[in-house]
């Protein structure tokens, strides 16, 4: 690697770093403010979310305006990781670009269903077509969908980023450590949520926990040591 692609290489890698470390507090400080009793994800009580849901249209907005915002810190950070790692494995980094641009498609889906949410509680002219019963019916069905397409979007963009840890475990950008915990936490991800749709006893709240934990601590090992560290210059001596 040249002087110049390497400094490429560096500066590319702290920007996303830094934009996961971001996107993750952003998502976090979301989750426990403005979406708190309207995000159906947290929960997975959806008539819970949806009798809630009646009384927050601005919330409802500014969460799917948000939400978009997320959307394209993720595209540059899926990109991001495509330009830094297609030089060790051009197949299996552009599939994992392709899985992680298909799992932003699915987050979309999830802004369009709650500005659904919004228009169906805040709109004047579904209370003359639609009960009061209806109306929360609606937007059920409206939260149904946002946590369907949250679910996959999740496993989706959990099976890329094992493609992409796998790569920088081959590369040795990162300490290895980092990046077989990121594989491991990753495919551990997206196997639980797939296998507690037939196995219900893996939807226990401490599995859940435990996984999605998982999946934070590498997620947020990768954005400091990219962020504060870049990658290595000597990577492929190693």
């Amino acid at each position: 690697m040249s002087d110049t692609e390497f400094t490429f290489a560096r500066s590319l890698a702290r920007a996303v770093g830094w934009a996961l470390i971001g996107s993750i507090i952003f998502g976090v400080v979301i989750a426990l403010t403005l979406s708190s009793g309207i995000d159906v994800n947290m929960t997975a009580d959806i008539a819970g979310t949806a009798e809630a849901m009646l009384n927050a249209e601005m919330r409802l907005r500014a969460k799917a305006y948000l939400t978009l915002l997320t959307l394209i810190i993720q595209v540059f950070i899926t990109i991001g990781f495509y330009v830094l790692l297609r030089k060790q494995g051009q197949v299996l980094a552009l599939w994992s670009l392709f899985i992680g641009i298909a799992s932003c498609f699915m987050v979309v889906m999830g802004a369009v269903f709650t500005m659904n949410a919004a228009l169906v509680v805040g709109s004047s002219s579904f209370s003359e077509v639609v009960t009061s019963d209806q109306r929360v019916l609606i937007t059920a069905l409206q939260a149904a969908s946002d946590y369907t397409s949250f679910h996959l979007a999740l496993i989706i963009g959990c099976v890329s980023n094992a493609g992409f840890f796998y790569l920088f475990f081959k590369s040795n950008y990162i300490p290895k450590v980092i990046a077989a915990w990121g594989v491991f936490a990753s495919l551990f991800v997206a196997s639980m949520i797939s296998l507690r749709d037939f196995i219900p006893a893996l939807g226990h709240d401490l599995i859940t926990a435990t996984f999605m934990l998982s999946n934070l601590i590498a997620l947020v090992s990768l954005g400091l040591y990219l962020g504060i560290k870049g990658i290595r210059r000597d990577a492929d001596k190693i």
